[in-house]
This record gives structure tokens, sequence and C-alpha cells, in this order.
């Protein structure tokens, strides 16, 4: 059965309508503050972090570039290096392998004919000048006993005397005096006939060297 309803009901119920959802709370949401803003001394700082920052950057890439154009101008320069210098190193180096060799030969060659030596001895107290006294003939143990033996102390109608220096290389003497000095050591003589075989024109022949 159906139940009837009064015009006074039925505009209340057309005035009556629901409350929307979270009006109550809108009114009681707290207000939102501003943000704040920078000082003047805030953004004074932070404009000197950044230069500060960007100069420290600059100067390290300044660094390492002039690092990199400091190798490759190293390594330029290598490759440019003038032949001429190359062929210097080569020609000490083959003059060092050519002595090496010539004193094995000579080596060799005293073993088979020790009385070599002699020759030596003789052309160093040639080469003495006229008024020298005193002469003293520095030699190897074994070859003085060589020229002992072949050799009289007195050749040219000069008095010496042989001094045995175990220093000595074999092959060589040094002639000395009161005076001067004859460098007849093999050394000296391969050194010098090297030279002379590499284009300086001042170097001697080989033969002894003599200074006062």
């Amino acid at each position: 059965m159906s139940r009837v309803i009064t015009a006074a009901q039925a505009t209340a119920a057309r005035s009556w309508s629901a409350p929307e959802a979270g009006a109550g709370e809108a009114r009681h949401a707290p207000e939102r503050q501003p943000a704040a803003q920078p000082t003047d001394l805030q953004r004074e700082a932070w404009d000197e972090a950044y230069a500060a920052g960007l100069a420290a950057g600059r100067t390290a890439g300044e660094g390492a570039l002039r690092q990199q154009a400091a190798r490759l101008e190293a390594m330029l320069g290598a490759l440019a290096r003038p032949f001429s210098q190359l062929d210097v190193e080569v020609e000490q180096q083959l003059a060092g392998l050519a002595l090496a060799l010539a004193k094995q030969l000579v080596r060799r060659e005293l073993r088979v004919e020790p009385t070599q030596v002699i020759a030596i001895v003789r052309e160093a107290i040639t080469v003495l000048p006229v008024s020298a006294r005193d002469v003293r003939v520095h030699l190897h143990p074994e070859d003085a006993a060589i020229v002992r033996e072949y050799l009289a102390p007195t050749e040219n109608e000069r008095a010496w005397q042989i001094v045995e220096d175990p220093v000595m290389m074999r092959g060589g003497c040094q002639v000395i005096t009161a005076t001067s000095r004859v460098d007849a050591r093999l050394e000296t003589r391969l050194g010098r006939l090297l030279t002379e075989l590499l284009g300086d024109e001042r170097a001697a022949d080989g033969r002894p060297e003599v200074s006062a």
C-alpha cells in the first residue's frame, strides 16, 4: 500500500542536498607559506663560490693542455732530430766495437809473436827529446821479460830502465822521464788510429804520443 506525501514534505525533501566531500576539511587546512627569498649575502656568497670554481676549473684545464702540448712538442722534436746526430751516435758505437775487436786481434797476435812489443819500445825511446834523462819504460810484466831478453837497456846510446806495471795492457808501453812522457799504450794507439779513420785530421797515425 503506497504512502501519500504531502506538499510540505515534498518541498523539504527537495531543499536538502548531501554535503560535498572534503568541504569541512578545506576550512581547517593550514595556509601555505610563501618560499623564503635568498638574502643579498647569500646571493653574494653563491656568486663568489661559482666564480672560484670556474677559475679553478680553467686553471686545471690550462695546466692539462700545457702538459699535453709539451709531450707533443717532445715527440715532434724526437722525430725531427737531424739524421746527422743519429749518424754520430752510430759512428761512435761502431768505433767502440772496432776498438774492442782490434784489442782482441792484437792480443791474439801477441800470443803468436810476443816479440812485437820490442819494436814499440824502440820507437817510443827514439821519439824522446835528446836531452831526456832518467828514462823509465813501463811495461806489462810479461812484456817486460821479453824486452829484457831481446833488447839492451842502452838502446840508441841512451840508458833506460824497465818498470813492471801490472796495470799496463800487453802490447804497449809508457816511457816516462823527468821532463817528458811518451804514451805508446795499446789503447792510445788504437784510439788515435780510429780517430783518424773517422775523419779527424788532427789525429796522428797511431805512433806514440809525446808530451812534455
